[in-house]
């Protein structure tokens, strides 16, 4: 994989130090097997990790943790982690390159690709086609 630092991006530290609730399986899982779960992408599929959510409102008010799941869910901003060897090769489809690198962000249709959690942490597995556009700062950003 690429040394890519997630950490600039989004908050993986409990990826790899999450206590689980199951006290025996956390003994036969380590921090490094913990990290090795992340998959990487094959094909023309690209590897996104969903960026942390804001706590509150812009008021002050925290926001309600059924909220913050579905803000989660829908949501339009991605964070590319990696891409699979075949994304965005074929000329013919991108005759102008590639669309987003790793470390971009980018914006998405809500729900779009596959979802999977990793330890409390989400992530999407999606197709080269899906990116819609690559922003510079994320933050600010909401679905309508």
């Amino acid at each position: 994989m690429s040394n890519l630092n997630l950490a600039q991006a989004i908050d993986l530290t409990g990826l790899a130090t999450k206590a689980r609730q199951d006290a025996s399986i956390e003994a036969e899982v380590g921090d490094k097997e913990k990290a090795a779960q992340i998959p990487i992408p094959t094909g023309y599929h690209i590897l996104c990790a969903i960026p942390e959510m804001e706590k509150e409102y812009e008021s002050g008010l925290a926001k309600a943790d059924a909220t913050m799941k579905m803000e989660e869910a829908l949501t339009t901003v991605l964070f590319v982690v990696s891409l699979g060897p075949d994304a965005y090769n074929d000329a013919k489809k991108f005759p102008s390159g590639a669309w987003c690198k790793e470390g971009d962000f980018i914006l998405v249709r809500p729900n779009s690709g596959s979802r999977l959690v990793i330890h409390g942490k989400e992530f999407r597995l999606i197709n080269d086609d899906t990116v819609e556009a690559v922003v510079a700062e994320p933050r600010g950003i909401r679905r309508k």
